[in-house]
């Protein structure tokens, strides 16, 4: 019997032994996994940080294009007159020509109208045009301004005679045209 214990014992110790080499290897692939893990888990960190800087530098470029923009809207406020102001210097100078201490009659004359034509000239190119009603045409409260009204030939509300002209830039009115318009007639 004890030859079959010596037998058996060989059969145990080789069975001892796979499982002894088998929790090594599934100590092993544990630690495979662990280190595999670790390595996803520090992949992913990086991955963290590389986006975080991402949106820092993208809430900063942001923050620029907001900043600039700013910038852009206060200049152009500041220096949207500017094209139209160096249209008026046209007039400025043909106006001081025209009341050069030696300057006839006719001079200031042809200064003037000079003057004028320049100055239509800078209005048409920046779309400022006439508001210029004429007698008879119906009062339009969003271009025209009754100044008074007053006792007339004509139907009640229509223009009887313009006291200023009124202007518009584009479509939006600047000035309104003043006028006196004719009265509802009184029944009596």
């Amino acid at each position: 019997m004890q030859h079959e214990n010596q037998a058996e014992n060989p059969q145990d110790q080789a069975l001892e032994q796979a499982a002894e080499l088998q929790a090594e290897a599934g100590d092993a692939t544990d630690a495979v996994a662990a280190e595999s893990l670790e390595a996803q888990v520090a992949a992913l960190e990086a991955k963290v940080a590389e986006l975080q800087t991402a949106v820092l530098y993208a809430k900063a470029e942001g923050e620029n294009i907001r900043r600039r923009a700013a910038e852009d809207v206060a200049a152009a406020h500041k220096y949207s007159v500017g094209k139209f102001a160096s249209e008026l210097l046209i007039v400025k100078d043909c106006l001081e020509m025209a009341l050069k201490d030696n300057s006839s009659v006719e001079n200031i004359k042809m200064g003037v109208d000079m003057t004028l034509r320049n100055l239509v000239g800078a209005f048409d190119k920046f779309q400022i045009k006439d508001i210029d009603p004429q007698a008879g045409d119906k009062l339009d409260p969003h271009k025209h301004q009754a100044m008074s009204a007053v006792d007339a030939e004509q139907e009640p509300n229509t223009v009887v005679s313009v006291m200023q002209k009124g202007y518009l830039i584009a479509d939006r009115v600047l000035r309104p045209a003043m006028v006196i318009v004719a009265k509802a007639k009184s029944e009596s």
